[in-house]
This record gives C-alpha cells, structure tokens and sequence, in this order.
C-alpha cells in the first residue's frame, strides 16, 4: 500500500493518523500536485492529495473515501456501525472538515498581495472558525472521547483541524474554550497524532487545568 502526499497538508494527514491508528503499514511517498515531475495527477484526474494505492493495485483518492476504505481492513472501526453513534461522529467529523476548509480558504486569501486580498473575505472565514469552536466547547461530548467510549472519526477529524488551527491560523482560542482545549491535549498525546505533526507546526500551549 502506498499513500501519496505532502506532510503539510490537513487532508492527507487525516488518512496518516487513520492508518497509524489502526496499525497498517503503508509506503509514504511524499509528493505535491504543485512540484514539477510529480506523479499526482498520473493517479488522480482532479490531481489533488492525498491518493492511496491499495495492494491489490487499486488507486483511490479523496481522504474521506480513503479513510472508509482504510475503516474496512480491520475489525476495530474508526467509523461506529450503530446508526445513531456513526451520525454523532460523523456530524464532528463534518464540523472538522468545515474548520479545516475555513482555515485553507484564509490562508490562501491572506497570501494574496496586499493590494488583491479581501480582508472580509478573511474575516468570514474566521468568523466561521470562532463559531465552530464556540459550538465545539459548548456541545455535549465524553471527557475522553467525542462519542461513546472510543476513538472514532469524529475525534480525528475535530482534533486533527484543532490542531491545524494552531498550524496555520495559531491565536489563543484555548483561554476561551478550556473545556475544548483540555479535550484536546488528551487527544494530542496519542501516537498517531505526535507521529504525523508537521514540520513547522506551531507548538500549541499547555492546556489550561
């Protein structure tokens, strides 16, 4: 099995933790769409990252099918098969995916020039992050874990875009959601997490007691 992508990128980072987390062993080739003489879009039409070859010789894309695939190889899900607990860890899963896709949409607009950048653009995105966070601390979830007693889908994709918040979008959201932030510090310490950070991630602070 072979995963296609680079270190920085949130998406591709998802499915490194996904494997870690269920121990599959995978060849990480680290390649970006946007290097010359990458072989990105050779496997993937939409030549974006991250791109899984399975052993069979199969080539999937996308990190959410990648991560159902993964899901499949052993008999310990990250996805609960219970209607009502795979809804709930998807729901967190899909607050993620927002924060993440909220941060990308600020980071790129904010490396405009000066003179082309939309500072209210910007600030929507933030606005959308502030509120995902506020939701995240005030909503109903397990001490240890967002939904029942294990880890699932839900706490890799909120902790693994709490986390690229403080990579590209680093402010101190902790002192106002401790409950959130606490959370995370527990989440932060399993391997797959301190495995997959990437280079240059900003270290976050110590969560407060």
């Amino acid at each position: 099995m072979k995963l296609y992508g680079h270190a920085t990128s949130p998406y591709v980072r998802k499915v490194r933790i996904a494997l870690r987390e269920k121990n599959i062993r995978f060849e990480w080739i680290q390649e970006s769409p946007h290097e010359a003489g990458n072989h990105i879009a050779a496997l993937n039409p939409l030549g974006k990252v991250p791109v899984l070859e399975t052993g069979d010789g199969r080539v999937l894309f996308d990190s959410a099918l990648l991560i159902e695939y993964i899901d499949t190889l052993t008999p310990e899900r990250l996805i609960p098969q219970g209607d009502a607990e795979r809804l709930r860890a998807q729901l967190w899963n899909t607050l993620g995916i927002g924060i993440v896709d909220a941060v990308v949409a600020r980071l790129l607009e904010d490396r405009r020039p000066q003179a082309e950048k939309s500072q209210s653009f910007i600030a929507r995105q933030e606005e959308k992050i502030a509120r995902a966070l506020a939701w995240a601390d005030e909503t109903e979830k397990g001490a240890a874990y967002l939904v029942g007693e294990h880890f699932t889908i839900g706490d890799l994709g909120l902790a693994s875009a709490l986390e690229y918040i403080d990579f590209r979008y680093p402010h101190d959201w902790r002192s106002k959601h401790p409950r959130l932030a606490r959370w995370l510090a527990g989440i932060s310490t399993r391997g797959s997490f301190a495995e997959t950070v990437p280079p240059g991630m900003e270290k976050a602070p110590d969560a407060p007691h």
